[in-house]
């Protein structure tokens, strides 16, 4: 089936008000571990729990927030993938503020939502349109800044995709001829290829989803295809500290054999 076909069909109503928001109104560029976004949050965890509101100020956005192993804005694109991928929509909207201080345009948020509908469903998408386009308006963003819904799409690895297409087609094609179909035509011949997120950042939104959600049967797929992409072994084992923080530390740990495994062997 012809990708734009299908990809005509999947243009939900919350998908197409996030594609139609555009980009945001500069404004000034986070100094601070808290601000006046965040100041309720951190006033009702002193309230509720001194030690969250300690850990939170001192540990997370005093210390993990500062290292250098992992760009602010890398922090932001793991953050956010976990919060959507984990539809956890109360630290969204400021999540999404610090991303778009932290460097990541508009454009890419949308992008990332968009991604994941594909990578951990069409309803965690859609809440994270919501805090989104709340987030965009206050910041004055517009259409004109965001991807159109059929760009020019980056050229196709015909090699690796044929070697893809090959494995699925043998593992799964005669159990779900409908899922690899889509998964041909959608996810690979057309999500993959959209300009508006860089495929080392698509590969990072991927990783930090997968770990979220405890799939780790997927991890190493995707891992490597991260590091094919640009994404260095070093930033992959920060983000994985990051999302300790963000997706807690069972499902770090629960992925970090695939991510020794997935080290030990790449060699591209």
């Amino acid at each position: 089936m012809p990708a734009e076909r299908v990809m005509k069909s999947y243009a939900t109503p919350a998908i197409a008000a996030c594609l139609s928001l555009g980009a945001c109104a500069p404004m000034p560029q986070h100094t601070t571990a808290f601000d006046a976004r965040h100041a309720s949050t951190l006033e009702d965890m002193q309230a509720v729990s001194p030690g969250l509101a300690r850990y939170t100020t001192d540990t997370v956005h005093g210390g993990l927030w500062a290292r250098p192993q992992l760009s602010p804005r890398d922090r932001s694109v793991v953050t956010l993938a976990v919060l959507i991928a984990r539809n956890q929509s109360a630290d969204l909207p400021y999540q999404l503020n610090l991303a778009l201080d932290n460097g990541v345009t508009p454009g890419e948020v949308s992008e990332i939502i968009t991604h994941l509908a594909f990578y951990c469903g069409w309803g965690n998408a859609t809440a994270a349109v919501t805090a989104a386009k709340q987030v965009f308006a206050q910041r004055g963003v517009g259409p004109a800044q965001l991807p159109p819904a059929r760009p020019e799409l980056l050229p196709l690895d015909l090699e690796s995709e044929a070697q893809r297409e090959a494995a699925v087609m043998q593992s799964v094609g005669a159990t779900a001829p409908g899922v690899v179909e889509y998964t041909t035509d959608v996810v690979f011949h057309d999500l993959w290829r959209r300009p508006g997120l860089a495929p080392r950042d698509r590969s990072l939104v991927t990783v930090s989803a997968l770990v979220a959600n405890g799939q780790v049967a997927q991890l190493s797929y995707h891992l490597n295809r991260a590091l094919d992409n640009g994404l260095t072994q070093e930033q992959a084992s920060e983000a994985m500290t990051q999302m300790a923080f963000y997706a807690g530390w069972p499902s770090v740990f629960s992925a970090l054999p695939v991510v020794k495994q997935v080290f030990a062997q790449h060699t591209h």
